[in-house]
């Protein structure tokens, strides 16, 4: 589990194929570097977040760390399109002692969003994003001041389009020099994680509109309530 709150840019310093029969498919060993302030209480096993992906560590030493990107997280994530000397977005996992600055986050990327613009406001920037037609049922997730996770870092919804499938973030001064996205350009693709509390709230309002359209739990819900009415009018 993370929060959202990036705590230091890492940079690629190795990408090695790995081979076949180790990964299960083309998957992809990096190693990352300018981590020294993270891996002080690292160990082997332990996630952390690159750019909002939970990957875990393999290998470290003083200032890098090794993780393997297995061929579904490059099939879901922007890690594919990284090359070596580039910038990344990492975070440890929380702990029962960390301020919750951020939402929470799993790590589980869920697709990409191209960026679409960013205009300057101020000393902030505006960017606007858009979902792919493959993944538009996100945009259920994504509401007006509502959380959202971009390359790692949690960020407020301003505005959202559904019809054209867009979202757009306010980052402020202090967060565009301590993250990657300010460095991207229209077109890139960015890393999404929409709020996880959102899904089980659909999941769960989805699964009683079942029960209740399936028939014999529907009508007993309706005949409870309709009791209930009757008693309260009947008491009046």
């Amino acid at each position: 589990m993370f929060t959202g709150i990036v705590e230091i840019l890492g940079k690629i310093t190795s990408i090695v194929p790995l081979d076949s029969s180790e990964s299960g498919g083309q998957g992809f060993s990096i190693t990352i570097g300018n981590a020294a302030e993270i891996l002080g209480d690292c160990h082997l096993g332990d996630s952390i977040a690159v750019n909002g992906t939970c990957l875990t560590v393999t290998e470290f030493d003083e200032s890098s760390f090794k993780v393997g990107v297995a061929p579904e997280t490059l099939r879901k994530t922007n890690l594919g399109s990284l090359k070596e000397g580039d910038a990344v977005n990492l975070e440890r996992a929380m702990n029962a002692h960390t301020r919750f600055g951020g939402h929470m986050v799993q790590g589980h990327v869920d697709t990409t969003v191209t960026i679409l613009s960013r205009t300057d406001d101020g000393n902030a920037i505006t960017f606007v994003f858009q979902v792919s037609e493959e993944y538009k049922d996100l945009m259920d997730y994504i509401v007006p001041k509502g959380f959202i996770c971009l390359d790692g870092t949690s960020l407020t919804v301003i505005d959202v389009d559904d019809v054209k499938r867009t979202f757009s973030i306010m980052m402020i001064a202090y967060t565009q020099t301590r993250v990657v996205m300010p460095t991207k350009a229209l077109g890139d693709h960015v890393n999404i994680e929409v709020d996880m509390m959102g899904k089980y709230a659909s999941k769960g309002v989805e699964a009683m509109i079942k029960r209740f359209l399936d028939g014999e739990d529907g009508e007993a819900m309706v005949a409870k309530a309709l009791d209930r009415v009757l008693a309260k009018r009947a008491a009046n």
